[in-house]
This record gives structure tokens, C-alpha cells and sequence, in this order.
């Protein structure tokens, strides 16, 4: 993490540009958060992620039949800054298959097949700490995705399907929808009916 770096950015930039990726760890650490906030998997849908699980169709990257939670499976859309990420992540550590997050030791070297749950969350919370945000945990950037796509333009729907919720009040309430009455959608239709 650089000196200074914390106090001269917007928050959740912090996370981003705060992080040093020369090592291991440092790489291995903002492509989990770019998972998290690009793709808005779960912990446990991140640990199981494989690097066969990606896979270009049309043109762009995705994760394939991802299976989430109750089971339910989804095809997650993958942004191009996402899978550099995990390239510039996986490339330097050689792993072609298997398990994409694994973990690394305080001598910075891969010592297991795989991360766990509980690392992740070790993981979020000890880089939003040191980019000095509090109380950040990965299930918030999940909610981050779904509020960025939101102000990206993308539509309920859309967000639903990504996020993987059977139902779009789950994606409304991680977005913070109410139904606006005084300025409601629907006054914005100008139909002109007389003839």
C-alpha cells in the first residue's frame, strides 16, 4: 500500500490505486476485489471459481454455468478490466487451471490449490482498512456492483440476472429502489390521443 495514498482519494477509488500489484499477493488481492466488484460473485462463488469457468462467447469474456447460491446456475458477463486482473493475477503464478485464487505465504509464494471463504473476507477487510475505509466487507461490494451497474444506466433486470437473485425485490433492496410517486415513469409517456 503507498503512504498517502488513503486521504487524497474518493473512497471506494482508494481500494483500486491504493494497492501495490508488484507482488504475489499484492496482484493476487486486486483481482479478487475487481471479481467482487466487476462480476458481484459471492465469497463462496469467488473460491470456487476455475479458470475454466472462462470462457469468450460473442466476443467478450464470461463465466460460465456459475453455480450460486441454492443452486442456481448464471452466466456472468466479465469486463475487460476485470479479466486483466485476473490474467496479470494468474500469468505470473502459472496457474493455467484449477483454481483461480490461491493462497500466498508471507514469503509471497502460492502454497495451496486454493483460497478460502474466510480469506476473502480477511482479505477485503484488511485492504479497505489499509485504504482507509472501515467496515467494508465482500458482500458490500457486491452491493457496489449493483449500485455502479445502476448508475451506469443498466436495467433491473439486467442487474437481477447478473447478481443472480431469483427475485428483483432482493436486486431493488441492494439498489435502495422506492416507487417514486411525484415523479413517477410513467408521467414521461406522451402519447398524443386526440384526433
Amino acid at each position: 500500500m503507498e503512504r498517502g495514498c488513503a486521504e487524497n482519494l474518493p473512497s471506494w477509488d482508494r481500494l483500486w490505486r491504493c494497492n501495490r500489484r508488484t507482488s504475489f499477493k499484492g496482484k493476487r488481492d486486486y483481482a479478487i476485489l475487481s471479481v467482487l466488484v466487476g462480476c458481484g460473485l459471492r465469497r463462496a462463488e469467488l473460491v470456487e471459481l476455475q479458470m475454466e469457468d472462462f470462457e469468450q462467447r460473442d466476443g467478450r469474456w464470461l463465466i460460465s454455468d456459475l453455480s450460486g447460491k441454492a443452486g442456481h446456475v448464471r452466466t456472468v458477463p466479465v469486463p475487460g478490466w476485470v479479466k486483466t486482473a485476473v490474467d496479470a493475477w494468474a500469468q505470473p503464478a502459472g496457474i493455467n487451471d484449477g483454481f483461480v485464487f490461491r493462497a500466498v505465504n508471507k514469503a509471497d509464494q502460492i502454497w495451496s490449490d486454493r483460497v478460502s471463504t474466510k480469506a476473502i473476507w480477511a482479505i477485503v477487510r484488511n485492504r479497505a482498512t489499509a485504504s482507509g475505509l472501515k467496515n467494508v466487507a465482500p458482500h458490500d461490494l457486491r452491493r457496489t456492483c449493483a449500485r455502479l451497474c445502476r448508475d451506469a444506466g443498466g436495467e433491473l433486470d439486467q442487474i437481477q440476472f447478473l447478481l443472480g437473485h431469483i427475485s428483483v425485490r432482493t436486486t431493488e433492496r441492494y439498489l435502495g429502489c422506492k416507487q417514486k410517486l411525484r415523479d413517477a415513469v410513467n408521467d414521461r409517456i406522451l402519447l398524443d390521443l386526440h384526433p
